[in-house]
């Protein structure tokens, strides 16, 4: 185990992110698990975060299988799904107003920040596959970056591959080999429930909101 919880894992990250402290930042941390480690560091470097909400879509009559990745507008899917187009662009629309719902009851927000012309990192509490951030990466690079950073406590060279080619800058505490599991690699690997969500989301911006403008 390299970590005994979520909270040591983003105090690692952050002395890794301490290059990237500068005002134009902002932190989009991916729901649930994302959130403790996007709000820490947010914190350190003393900008504001916010959510980037993404869900798997699941494959016809097994919902648990999952054959890609909707955030925002951009889809992610497995090669070779065998699943007809059709039932991806019913589930695209059908995930995408579940994604706006789920924002607003954890952010009590309608609209999120805006990642255009800033330096955005993304973070998670880990990376196993790489699907759902690399649909996270595309959607944000759509809306015009500065920069864009994935960084993560741990991450797969599988992932790693796959991701490096689409970010400026990818950062990890480890790349693990073999990948087993992003909670093989925590002592400690609760659910993050959404009260918790939204009570990390509220403290990260009133701490920000109490110190001057980074």
């Amino acid at each position: 185990m390299y970590f005994t919880d979520r909270s040591e894992a983003a105090r690692a990250l952050a002395i890794k992110l301490q290059a990237y402290k500068r005002p134009g930042t902002i932190v989009l941390a991916i729901p649930r698990g994302g959130v403790p480690i996007g709000c820490a560091i947010a914190k350190e470097l003393q900008v504001p975060i916010d959510l980037l909400m993404a869900k798997k879509i699941g494959y016809p009559g097994d919902p648990e299988f999952a054959i890609g990745v909707i955030c925002e507008d951009e889809v992610v899917l497995e090669e070779k799904s065998g699943v007809r187009p059709e039932y991806i662009l019913q589930q695209q629309e059908k995930i995408k107003k579940e994604l706006k719902a789920r924002y607003r009851i954890l952010t009590g927000k309608d609209r999120p920040l805006s990642p255009g012309q800033k330096q955005v990192i993304i973070t998670d509490d880990g990376i196993a596959t790489g699907h759902t951030l690399l649909a996270a990466v595309r959607a944000i690079r759509k809306q015009d970056p500065e920069r864009l950073i994935v960084a993560v406590p741990v991450c797969s060279l599988q992932a790693k591959r796959k991701l490096e080619p689409e970010v400026d800058k990818l950062i990890s505490c480890y790349y693990p080999d073999p990948f087993i599991g992003v909670g093989r690699f925590y002592e400690q690997f609760p659910q993050v429930s959404d009260q918790e969500v939204s009570n990390l989301l509220h403290n990260a911006n009133q701490s920000l909101n109490s110190v001057s403008p980074p």
